[in-house]
């Protein structure tokens, strides 16, 4: 799958949605990976090759961590309103691109019009909020018990942050793992995934180049397929990288983690989900319907916070499961760049063996299906079944696709504790006439994000975004970044010398 043609080391610049090179970006240069090599970006779609991409490795990862650590004093001292200009500026450059980005995204990734547009969105929204962020208050005073000692706590950007972003929200998730840490003060080493290295890398090597960034504030390293650790590690094992942030499945967040450990790394974790959504018997049908269509079937189930779980109070599960499966299945499936496409193609030929296999294992155990449940390649269709036994495979793990499990409750808390059986914890909503028995609901969800009268698949920007459980460690969101992404150091003053006992 690698291309050994000898390409030039020297700065290259990348191509476009369908075409060209798409190189690292390293102290504001484009470049080819030092050992030459690339391999090819193929459409989800039509399996065409979008171009090729830098195979990147730990050689490469250092360069980057180098040229992020020499930025990292200019960045940080830089004044606030020079700060806060460049990511307004990115905000309205992204804008610009509408366009083309959503072409990018359905081309690479296969993400249709509705959630293009939510990604483009959540990125505008990012950047915009980012830029106060140079105005937040640093630290606070302190009362201190000694006479004459003032007291004082700073958060302090922490150097270089190491970002590694995946596939299914590419542009969000790169932005969301790389702007919170920049604009604080730190600077970024981002790996996309070899899914993703233009929309979820180049494209905001690009956009934030253009809008002022200082060389090497921001650096992207890609790498080819089934080579992610060996960019990975360089971030872990360096002494220059002081956090770490990882969105992606909950067993690489773990190993992650263990190597972090002997570096003594802290990382922020954003793992994977297995969401109940619980429709109460009071909910409004339509509405109850409605959002969990989109809650399972937005991007075609590829997105951490879809439901993968549909739980239905008994009164309501009869009509609810007539809708709900006949919606399921007539959901526009097909080509992403179609406007009307609501499920396109999973992104390989790997995701899509997967499902079917998944699929197949809990019907020969005596799971029925209700809509769906034989791939098109490449796209699988929305999926429901229901009566999935618990020892299948697809009851267990988080199957990311367009496949949810629909069961019937005898009441809500027994969804609640069916739901809080699993190691997992992001996301869950909870549909209901009762606003406060939903909050009561909510309150005893073992999630770390609940949504109570919506669907799970919501996120912006300064919210505290992440799970409990195995679902990960820390929070995303601006509002909370700088609890992970600074250090916070206590520093004290005297007007006068302090007595000393000898």
């Amino acid at each position: 799958m690698h291309s050994e043609s000898a390409r030039p080391a020297q700065a290259t610049g990348t191509g476009g949605p369908t075409g060209g090179f798409t190189g690292h970006f390293i102290d504001g240069e484009w470049a080819a990976a030092r050992s030459g090599r690339s391999y090819p970006n193929r459409s989800p779609w039509t399996g065409e090759v979008l171009g090729e991409v830098a195979a990147g490795d730990a050689d490469d990862a250092d360069r980057a961590v180098d040229a992020a650590h020499r930025a990292f004093p200019g960045w940080s001292r830089l004044p606030p309103a020079e700060r806060q200009q460049i990511f307004l500026r990115a905000a309205d450059l992204l804008l610009a691109r509408r366009a083309e980005v959503a072409a990018a995204l359905a081309a690479e990734t296969g993400c249709g019009r509705h959630f293009g547009d939510v990604q483009i969105d959540f990125s505008v929204r990012l950047l915009r909020q980012a830029a106060q962020l140079a105005y937040r208050p640093t630290g606070e005073l302190l009362p201190s018990d000694l006479p004459g000692t003032q007291a004082m706590a700073v958060r302090r950007p922490v150097g270089v942050v190491g970002a590694i972003a995946p596939w299914n929200s590419s542009l969000a998730l790169g932005g969301r793992a790389s702007i919170g840490p920049l604009a604080l003060g730190n600077t970024v080493v981002l790996k996309p995934s070899e899914e993703s290295p233009r929309t979820g890398g180049a494209l905001w090597a690009e956009i934030l180049h253009e809008a002022g960034l200082p060389a090497g504030a921001f650096n992207v390293v890609t790498h080819a397929p089934g080579e992610a650790g060996a960019v990975g590690d360089a971030l872990l094992a360096s002494p220059h990288v002081k956090r770490v942030n990882f969105t992606g499945s909950t067993a690489t967040g773990r190993r992650l983690a263990e190597k972090a450990g002997r570096h003594l790394k802290r990382l922020v974790l954003q793992l994977s989900g297995q969401n109940p959504l619980i429709v109460a018997a009071d909910a409004d049908l339509g509405h109850a319907v409605d959002a969990a269509i989109y809650g399972a079937f937005v991007h075609q189930g590829q997105v951490c916070m879809c439901a993968r779980r549909v739980y239905v109070e008994r009164p309501l599960a009869d009509a609810f499961t007539a809708r709900f499966a006949a919606r399921a299945a007539a959901l526009p499936t097909g080509d992403p760049a179609d406007p009307a496409t609501v499920v396109g193609p999973v992104i390989n030929e790997w995701a899509l063996a997967l499902l079917d296999r998944r699929v197949k294992e809990a019907v020969a155990l005596g799971a029925r299906v209700l809509a769906g449940g034989h791939p098109r390649p490449p796209c699988y269709p929305a999926t429901v079944l229901t009566d999935v036994p618990a020892e299948a495979e697809l009851a267990q793990a988080e199957t990311f696709g367009p496949v949810v499990i629909l069961e019937v409750v005898d009441t809500a808390e027994d969804a609640v504790a069916r739901a809080n059986a699993s190691d997992l914890g992001l996301a869950a909503s909870v549909i209901t006439a009762d606003p406060r028995r939903g909050l009561r609901l909510a309150a005893a969800l073992e999630a770390g994000i609940v949504h109570v009268n919506d669907q799970p698949v919501n996120d912006e920007p300064h919210m505290p975004f992440g799970g409990v459980k195995d679902s990960g460690w820390g929070r995303f969101g601006l509002g909370f970044a700088a609890e992970e992404f600074c250090d916070l150091q206590w520093i004290t003053t005297r007007d006068t010398p302090r007595p000393y006992p000898f």
